[in-house]
């Protein structure tokens, strides 16, 4: 059976399920060609090792308290925080305290993260 992602204009519940830190159950909730949104359930011994994707990343902290190393420095988030990330850059994450996060990943070519004068938002050439 395939895994049902949202479609536009269809309501997501971000609440995991009482049973969703035992199992680690991160579930990809949209999937397009241009960007990924992740609900990550993170117990504390499972950690995420080191990875990087070609997209930018957010990471956004819904329950518990997460850390992220990157760019050779942890950044802990908790509930209501956020990191971003360039694409490509390595990271791990791992749960201080069992956690729920959301994350974002874009597609496509990298944008430099800077502001742009162009209305938009496309990169300078």
């Amino acid at each position: 059976m395939a895994l049902h992602h949202a479609v536009s204009g269809e309501k997501i519940a971000l609440q995991r399920g009482d049973d969703d830190i035992a199992h680690f159950t991160s579930v990809a909730l949209v999937k397009t060609e241009h960007m990924e949104l992740i609900r990550l359930v993170l117990p504390v011994e499972r950690p995420i090792p080191e990875h990087g994707v070609d997209g930018e990343v957010t990471i956004v902290c819904l329950e518990g308290e997460i850390a992220i190393d990157a760019h050779d420095k942890t950044t802990n988030l908790q509930p209501n925080e956020m990191l971003y990330l360039a694409g490509g850059v390595p990271h791990t994450i791992r749960a201080v305290s069992d956690a729920v996060a959301l994350m974002t990943i874009l597609m496509g070519p990298a944008r430099s993260g800077g502001p742009s004068d162009d209305p938009s938002g496309a990169s300078p050439k």
